[in-house]
């Protein structure tokens, strides 16, 4: 089958791998019809994470079942069914509490396994023709009669949707509240879509790229361009000197300063700085246990200067960690199957696989128009 390859540090191709295939009687096999590229993705495009040369990437997958293991009872050959990224065995302490994030089996030694990621197990990507899924009665979301007239809109309910939703739930968010999110990358508006829904009074969203903004504009966000001045003050101001009651970090460790240095802690600091006393961040943007290839020698251990201070004085709390996107996937789908929401808004692109390598070239240069990519293997 033809996939989408990484071969070292800003370079994908696509080529032939083996066929996914059902290993265990739990498995099926999908045949892949959207596939995104992901901004968590370019972390290991860029070299900045353990991901293997030869591996394959992609976990946010939607497709057909083709193969339906001798042990799966519920799936049937025929669904269109959208895959969380996390992979989870349903079944292990983690999971029973709704924590498939950090599913206790799938990845043995570590908690959370994942298709195609650095550190989350053996599991290929879907930015291929085909996908083996293990234990399919609990990991696929089977969708409903509407589900190829909404394609684009339901794929993303294999991560970023949720993981935006899981940003406002981190921080606390409730009807009423007012919410800024750093970065207006996908995740950043599908965070921002979901505030809105949830009845956030004001959501402020702080980048630095003029279609990003623009995108936030048309959720009904108020965007604030960081290049014009410190983001933390433009926030205040328009808060009456207080901040925001809540905050979501959806950037991640190689977040930039308002004047283009990557700085890792530039974002968390300025969300202590922009959130109220007493009031709660979310962090989604990923932040990794090493970085080897940066230049900052706290950054090289996972390490960031902190103002802990600050935050202390405030009495704010922070949660973190990724979304455990089977805690949400299917109310979001009511959302989208009634209409309530449409994270495909954000779309920039539709290109078949072969074209993904130019397409991460462009997302990875955040060059302008390239907001999110879907990929169409069956094109």
């Amino acid at each position: 089958m033809k996939a989408v390859i990484y071969n070292g540090p800003r370079d994908v191709s696509v080529g032939n791998v083996d066929d996914a295939r059902i290993e265990k009687p739990t498995d099926v096999v999908v045949r892949i019809t959207t596939t995104n590229i992901c901004g968590s993705d370019l972390h290991m495009y860029e070299g900045r994470t353990s991901f293997e040369k030869g591996s394959v990437f992609g976990h946010e997958n939607l497709g057909v079942v083709v193969e339906v293991g001798a042990g799966v009872d519920r799936v049937k050959k025929g669904d269109r069914v959208c895959l969380p990224f996390n992979v989870a065995c349903g079944f292990c302490e983690n999971c029973e509490k709704g924590l498939t994030g950090y599913c206790l089996t799938c990845n043995p030694g570590t908690a959370g396994a994942a298709y195609g990621f650095a550190g989350m197990g053996p599991y290929l990507g879907g930015q291929a023709e085909l996908l083996r899924v293990p234990y399919a009665d609990f990991n696929c979301l089977v969708l409903p009669d509407d589900a190829e007239a909404k394609e684009d809109d339901y794929v993303m309910l294999s991560d970023i949707f949720p993981t935006g939703w899981h940003a406002t739930e981190l921080s606390g968010l409730m009807p009423g509240e007012s919410v800024a999110i750093y970065g207006a990358g996908p995740v950043g508006l599908m965070a921002a879509h979901s505030a809105m829904i949830k009845g956030a009074s004001r959501v402020f969203v702080v980048d630095s790229h003029d279609d990003r903004l623009k995108l936030a504009k048309s959720l009904g966000a108020i965007p604030i361009d960081m290049r014009k001045s410190d983001p933390v003050e433009q926030i205040l101001a328009q808060t009456d000197g207080l901040g925001t009651d809540r905050g979501c970090e959806c950037v991640g460790f190689q977040c930039c300063d308002r004047h283009g240095h990557e700085t890792n802690n530039y974002t968390m600091n300025c969300l202590v700085g922009s959130t109220k006393a007493t009031g709660g961040i979310g962090v989604v943007g990923v932040f990794v246990p090493e970085d080897p290839n940066s230049k900052d020698e706290l950054e090289k251990q996972g390490k960031m200067a902190f103002d802990f201070g600050s935050f202390w004085f405030k009495g704010q709390q922070i949660r973190t960690g990724q979304c455990n996107v089977k805690a949400y996937n299917r109310r979001l789908m009511n959302l989208i199957h009634t209409g309530r929401a449409e994270p495909s808004k954000i779309i920039s692109h539709r290109l078949t696989l072969e074209e993904a390598p130019n397409a991460f070239k462009h997302f990875n240069a955040r060059d302008d128009g390239w907001t999110k990519i879907v990929l169409k293997p069956a094109a």
